[in-house]
């Protein structure tokens, strides 16, 4: 089985999300498991600069920030599409995700190899029998309130990509009780089977 983790928190040391994130790993991570690793932080490039609607630029109009941005996307199409499971841990920032998190999505959503349009016109996603773990912290933001405007757009990314199986673990609303929001958290992936 292929493991896909993608961190996104823009803290590299001390991020809640970052340690949740491993301990869930290690509990479904089985001995000869390949782990892709991608850490959100190191890599990011914005979609910029497009001259049709969709990732088309024909290659003889791609500046360099677009080739870039190609090279990247097709990275990042190629890990999911290689993955079995996928565990991306995010932090809510300002009620909404970290801008790479997002960066990634639009990288990510490409015609014919994460999606598709049907006859009809409705969007099919591609990535089927997929299964997806979210590891959501927050300072204040209760997860899935009026507020939480990560949760629902991530799950709906992943589904729109055709990816159904969506597992939640959640550390919110640390700022009011850290130790009991990572004990809860901590307890959910222990119930993981």
């Amino acid at each position: 089985m292929k493991i896909y983790q993608i961190d996104s928190s823009a803290r590299k040391e001390g991020s809640s999300s970052r340690a949740l994130a491993k301990k869930l790993l290690a509990k479904i991570k089985k001995p000869n498991d390949e782990i892709i690793y991608r850490d959100l932080d190191d890599e990011m490039v914005f979609v910029s600069g497009l001259t049709e609607s969709g990732m088309k630029i024909d290659k003889k109009d791609q500046t360099e920030h677009h080739k870039k941005m190609f090279e990247l996307s097709d990275k990042l199409v190629k890990e999911l599409k290689e993955s079995d499971v996928i565990i991306i841990s995010a932090p809510i920032y300002n009620y909404g995700p970290p801008a790479t998190l997002k960066a990634w999505s639009d990288l990510a959503a490409r015609v014919g190899e994460t999606f598709k349009f049907k006859p009809d016109g409705r969007r099919e996603g591609l990535l089927k029998n997929k299964r997806a773990y979210l590891v959501i912290t927050s300072g204040g933001t209760k997860l899935n309130s009026k507020e939480d405007f990560l949760t629902p757009w991530l799950k709906f990314i992943l589904e729109f990509f055709g990816i159904k199986k969506i597992d939640i673990i959640c550390a919110d609303q640390m700022a009011l009780d850290y130790e009991k929001s990572i004990r809860d958290a901590e307890e959910q992936i222990k119930n993981i089977d």
